[in-house]
């Protein structure tokens, strides 16, 4: 038995969920990927996975193990790209996970200057919405907005923070009237962008008093582009990130309401696995992240 590859095979099949998509990553057969796992708990003479047809998972003992060896082995790539070229030049293909909204409006333009900065380097960007799962999926970086991150073993590092506006139409107030408070929200029309932490309830805080409204409209869309067209369109109001709306609203295309009460914030991260050392391609589009939405 290899012992050094064994440990690789076994982290993968622990990270990618299967034996199949393990061996997809390490261009390795599925026989051969079980054969390290055998070779592998026969050596300790543990099991470390419990597997049927449908499920894997780990045993407490693989899980113990997991956590000590995945530490170990990055230690020993990290000691790797010290002396490699990878260290000080970005190679290879970075996969990144992003929003579609967020990226068309406030970085598609400046992705081509960051390719340009390090040539080497290949992106993979997918524009999705919907929460991926990084380690499964095999994404280096996810941008997430989010009210409140959730707790997870991910490192989490802060980009923006968005305020969001109440706005509509000058056409759509003057047909409804503006509202004179939260309360009033429901008389509207609301667009609701359904994969928001607070598409359900829209918050309004003045001095010390909050206003929590409970909100169900007929329009939900999973874009934020497409509730500003809805707003353009005079169909109705809605909660947005201000930097989707700020033009519109400078030309007067939107009026906002409720100016006298603030807001929700979503903060903007990039997220990607734990570990002691960042890759260089995942370091480097990070503190590209920074320097473009700072």
């Amino acid at each position: 038995m290899d012992h050094l590859t064994a440990l690789r095979v076994f982290r993968e099949v622990v990270e990618r969920n299967g034996f199949a998509a393990a061996a997809r990553r390490l261009c390795l057969s599925p026989a051969a990927v079980s054969k390290n796992i055998g070779e592998l708990e026969a050596h300790l003479s543990t099991r470390l996975l419990n597997r049927t047809t449908r499920r894997l998972s780990l045993t407490e003992a693989g899980q113990q193990y997991y956590t000590q060896i995945a530490q170990i082995l990055d230690d020993l790539d990290e000691a790797d790209r010290a002396l490699g070229p990878m260290q000080s030049e970005p190679t290879g293909t970075l996969r990144v996970s992003a929003p579609m909204s967020l990226t068309l409006t406030q970085l598609a333009d400046a992705i081509p200057q960051f390719l340009c900065r390090y040539p080497q380097l290949s992106l993979d960007l997918r524009l999705d919405d919907r929460r991926v799962d990084l380690v499964k999926e095999g994404f280096d970086v996810a941008i997430r907005g989010s009210d409140k991150l959730e707790d997870s073993s991910l490192v989490a590092r802060k980009l923006m923070s968005m305020t969001h506006v109440l706005c509509g139409a000058p056409a759509y107030f003057s047909r409804h009237g503006m509202p004179d408070s939260p309360e009033a929200l429901r008389q509207h029309e609301c667009v609701q962008f359904s994969l928001s932490g607070h598409a359900k309830l829209w918050s309004f805080r003045k001095n010390d008093v909050q206003v929590d409204v409970p909100i169900d409209g007929r329009y939900k869309v999973t874009s934020s582009l497409a509730v500003r067209e809805a707003l353009l369109a005079g169909f109705g109001i809605s909660l947005i990130p201000l930097i989707y709306v700020r033009e519109d609203i400078e030309r007067g295309r939107l009026v906002t309401a409720l100016d006298d009460w603030s807001t929700v914030e979503t903060h903007v991260y990039a997220v990607y696995p734990s570990r002691r050392y960042l890759n260089s391609k995942v370091r480097a589009f990070v503190d590209f992240l920074i320097e473009t939405l700072a």
